[in-house]
């Protein structure tokens, strides 16, 4: 995809015209007239670690290594120390086998799974709190200026949720600019898309944010603490287990930033001030459950 100046600044962006992931599909509209429109496709991708089946996840099947290489780092399963000798994608079976040098703890975290609350089901392997015990992230100053320049960028930023819908985005962001913004079916599997790509190309968490469209819950405040990184948006709520989760290893936390609002509920004193929000261009306001979705 061409850049443009929505896009401008981007290292990876969304491709809406991407061949595989939408297709128009022709039904009728509430007055009984014929309409068509572009929905999302979905399809299995298994993940294999050297000789291991691991998982088949849903996705919309771009960037496939990024997803495979992001799901095993955020389940524990290699870590930044395992040496990856390759990840190699095979479209005809939809699969991706990611080799490493040395025999990982795979076997110990396939004994005990644990299903989230994410969209499009997710699977967490092991023990959900392994990692977080004494953790504490960086401090990392937020200011103001720069989220609001990030929410007004990456809401304008074409996306297959803008031309389809039915599919969250997940945005690696440093200071006021988005860097990697990438989508899926389930919030989860746009997360480790990001935490691929950072593995891959080794990118460094200090100084980073997340940006996120979804829920706010444990697993995403899990897998941002697990990848270093400091921040967390979205413009979506809360959940009380992420909160609490955030606080205790010092990952700032905003949600319902939608305009000039939000709420920070971890965090609150790294958020600089160098705005005044009633400077910024507002949303109009709606009620009280649709704000919290």
């Amino acid at each position: 995809m061409g850049k443009s100046s929505e896009t401008e600044g981007y290292i990876l962006a969304p491709d809406p015209e991407a061949v595989r992931l939408t297709r128009s599909v022709t039904g009728r509209d509430q007055t009984g007239a014929l309409t068509e429109i572009n929905v999302v496709e979905e399809r299995p991708l298994t993940i294999f670690l050297n000789a291991r089946e691991i998982v088949t996840a849903m996705t919309i099947g771009d960037y496939p290594e990024y997803l495979a290489l992001g799901f095993l780092r955020n389940q524990g399963m290699i870590t930044d120390a395992d040496a990856v000798l390759g990840v190699e994608y095979d479209a005809e079976s939809e699969a991706v086998v990611v080799r490493t040098e040395q025999v990982t703890r795979f076997e110990e975290k396939l004994t005990k799974k644990t299903r989230t609350s994410g969209c499009a089901v997710g699977t967490v392997f092991g023990d959900m709190m392994e990692g977080l015990e004494g953790l504490r992230l960086p401090l990392s100053a937020v200011k103001l200026s720069e989220l609001y320049a990030l929410a007004s960028k990456i809401n304008r930023t074409p996306s297959i949720y803008l031309s389809a819908g039915a599919i969250h985005g997940t945005v690696l962001c440093e200071g006021g600019q988005p860097l990697v913004y990438m989508e899926d079916v389930g919030r989860h599997n746009a997360v480790d898309k990001v935490a691929g790509w950072m593995l891959s190309e080794g990118v460094r968490p200090e100084g980073k944010l997340l940006y996120t469209t979804g829920r706010l819950t444990s697993e995403m405040v899990i897998k941002t603490a697990l990848m270093g990184i400091p921040a967390l948006v979205s413009r979506s709520g809360f959940t009380a287990w992420g909160v609490e989760i955030a606080r205790q290893v010092g990952l700032t936390l905003v949600g319902r930033m939608r305009g000039q609002r939000f709420v920070c509920l971890s965090g609150e004193e790294r958020l600089v001030w160098d705005i005044d929000p009633a400077s910024v261009p507002d949303e109009p306001k709606k009620s009280a459950r649709k704000g919290a979705e």
